[in-house]
């Protein structure tokens, strides 16, 4: 089995740099239209139940019927949500938070270890059900952070979680040969579904 581990595309918080986690954006215009459809038409595109999701999924993929998956949504920032770098380069909660690695608990937000956890136990849930029912191809559109857990969890060559930050509008290509005797997946490309570049 393929599975396609995709980016959702552009919106206004990418654009400017900021945290977004759960603030339910849509698109940009810029970022819906640098979107173009992808090379494969599943009929089946899994998506976070945030807008950003749902809206590249139907572009990317017009004719597929779309299904939520409530813990693919993207990690809870908490306080950080809709700043940058630069507006909380002074604050004490933040600075101690990027020098522990990104990996505590943030104030009113989420840990890197439990955001990763629900995102990969969803994950392999699907991968699990798609398997049993005989799928050859699995699509996800989903979260920045969707990406860097699964694929630090699961995929080779082994990298670290922040080494697996994906294009926005693009993502990751696996194949699935080896899951169910030793729960990895082997990264085939990086691929992405926009005109012009977008990161």
């Amino acid at each position: 089995m393929k599975i396609y581990l995709l980016r959702h595309g552009k919106t206004e918080y990418n654009a400017q740099k900021k945290y977004l986690g759960l603030t339910d954006l849509p698109l940009s215009k810029r970022g819906r239209g640098e979107l173009i459809p992808a090379d494969f038409s599943p009929e089946t595109v899994y998506v976070s139940p945030l807008r950003r999701t749902v809206e590249t999924a139907a572009a990317l993929f017009p004719n597929a019927q779309q299904i939520v998956i409530p813990d693919f949504r993207e990690m809870d920032f908490g306080i950080f949500e809709g700043k940058s770098y630069l507006d909380m380069e002074h604050l004490p909660a933040y600075r101690e938070w990027v020098d522990g690695g990104c990996l505590g608990q943030i104030p009113e937000g989420e840990s890197m270890a439990a955001f990763s956890a629900r995102t990969c136990a969803a994950f392999e849930a699907l991968v699990n059900k798609t398997l049993e029912a005989g799928g050859e191809l699995l699509a996800i559109t989903a979260h920045g952070g969707t990406q860097m857990a699964v694929m630090e969890r699961f995929a080779l060559p082994r990298q670290d979680y922040f080494s697996w930050r994906g294009p926005l509008g693009g993502g990751f290509l696996l194949d699935a040969a080896r899951w169910r005797a030793e729960r990895v997946l082997t990264l085939l490309d990086t691929v992405r579904y926009t005109r012009g570049e977008t990161s």
